[in-house]
């Protein structure tokens, strides 16, 4: 995977930052956040080695970026995001059902062919790391080739990404539905191939209950407890149409997720997209197994499938393991930043107050500690991999002018999360290393 070449020399990165050291729904939001004024943050092979105060004594003999007017984070995770539906982000007028029939599924086929899902895959992780985001939890199509362009391209960017080949074999154009046992059988040597190869990491992607049948749903909870460490990521009660299909074909269960939980796709590293109309038992379910959930506000918003009630789900005599996701196409900008500030009116819209210290964790640890990699990325900590983002204070006349009258930290990020996108990120640092921003 030629790592070696994406390690630069010992140096460092002088400016404000922040990191999180607790969850802020479950703890007092002021003591979950570090904050350092000014803070030398010093790199070696990839990882960070050590964060402190800045002082001359601490950078000598290091190389120093400095990056006044700027704060630095830990790099953005994105928790759902589907990269084949880039070429038609932002495509009008359906409900979720409608809109994979009459968009997805067309753009979908087109992966059939691997110049174009290589031109597709570089496309959607260069506007990823524009964005500020190094990780993501991402779904490919049918085509095992989707794959094979998807981490090649990361593998090349050294980024940590989770990725796996979507599963169907029913309710969809033939085009992209898996012959009888043909989607396992390609999973599993796509997990050989690729998974903790580098900084990549393998996604058992059933698309949602639909799409797979009842076999192939048990075929691939069996294919997930063979691989320990590997990722179950699919959807869950997106939409009311959506979860009335679902009680049509599985009569049995209990709900929409007992249907994963009988197929044995409920647990660790269980990544479940939306979630937006679960029940008080579907909640306690995934507190029980450690199973996660992706808010994909700006999704969820433009196909009109509901709000999701955050708090509910991190409720603390049950929380739930929760981050974000752009849910890229039917989700409308890479920019966490815009995904933040959407999360929040959805908030406002459930009666609930989502601050800039809860939304800035889920674009961080919380996304980290949804996907259980909490130990290596989504803080700025000794030991962690030095996956960075430098936010840009004056990237826009009007977000210096505003932020010249604010009164603190918090309110700070909340002026960056609404009226903050693409344009305040400065640079993007993928283990410890510059691969995007304003020059570069």
């Amino acid at each position: 995977m030629e790592q070696n070449r994406h390690v630069s020399p010992r140096h460092a990165l002088r400016g404000a930052a922040i990191s999180f050291r607790a969850d802020p729904f479950l703890t007092a939001p002021e003591a979950a956040l570090e904050h350092w004024p000014d803070a030398l943050v010093v790199i070696e092979a990839g990882r960070i080695a050590a964060i402190g105060p800045w002082s001359a004594e601490a950078a000598a003999g290091l190389p120093v970026t400095h990056y006044p007017d700027a704060l630095l984070c830990p790099g953005f995770i994105d928790t759902h995001v589907h990269y084949p539906q880039t070429p038609m982000i932002g495509a009008y007028g359906e409900h979720l059902l409608e809109w994979l029939e009459r968009y997805t599924f067309p753009a979908e086929l087109a992966f059939a062919d691997p110049e174009h899902a290589a031109r597709v895959a570089r496309v959607f992780l260069r506007e990823l790391l524009a964005a500020g985001t190094t990780t993501a939890a991402v779904y490919c199509t049918s085509h095992a080739a989707s794959v094979e362009a998807f981490f090649t391209e990361s593998a090349r960017l050294n980024t940590r990404m989770i990725a796996g080949k979507v599963l169907m074999d029913r309710h969809a154009p033939e085009g992209l539905l898996d012959p009888p046992g043909g989607g396992i059988a390609e999973s599993r040597a796509l997990i050989e191939r690729w998974h903790g190869k580098g900084r990549q990491l393998y996604a058992i992607t059933p698309r949602f209950a639909p799409t797979s049948s009842p076999a192939q749903l048990e075929a691939a909870g069996q294919l997930w407890r063979e691989h320990p460490g590997t990722y179950l990521q699919t959807h869950l009660s997106e939409s009311p149409a959506e979860i009335a299909w679902v009680r049509a074909l599985f009569p049995a269960a209990e709900n929409y997720l007992d249907v994963y939980r009988r197929a044995g796709l409920t647990g660790p590293r269980a990544v479940f997209g939306h979630g937006i109309h679960l029940s008080e038992g579907e909640f306690c379910q995934c507190h029980r197994t450690g199973s996660a959930l992706a808010h994909c506000p700006t999704s969820n918003l433009f196909l009109g499938s509901g709000l999701f009630r955050a708090f509910e789900a991190k409720r603390a005599d049950r929380p739930v393991r929760l981050g974000l996701g752009s849910d890229l196409g039917a989700g409308t900008s890479f920019s966490p930043l815009r995904t933040m500030g959407e999360a929040y009116k959805v908030a406002q819209l459930n009666d609930t107050r989502l601050s800039a210290l809860h939304a800035f964790y889920l674009a961080t640890l919380g996304g980290a500690e949804a996907l259980y990699l909490d130990d290596r990325i989504g803080r700025i900590a000794p030991g962690y991999e030095a996956d960075l983002v430098v936010l840009d204070l004056k990237a826009t006349p009007l977000l210096d002018f505003r932020l010249g009258f604010c009164r603190d930290l918090a309110e700070r990020l909340f002026v960056l999360m609404t009226l903050g996108d693409e344009r305040v990120i400065r640079a993007t640092y993928v283990a410890g290393v510059p691969v995007a921003g304003r020059g570069g």
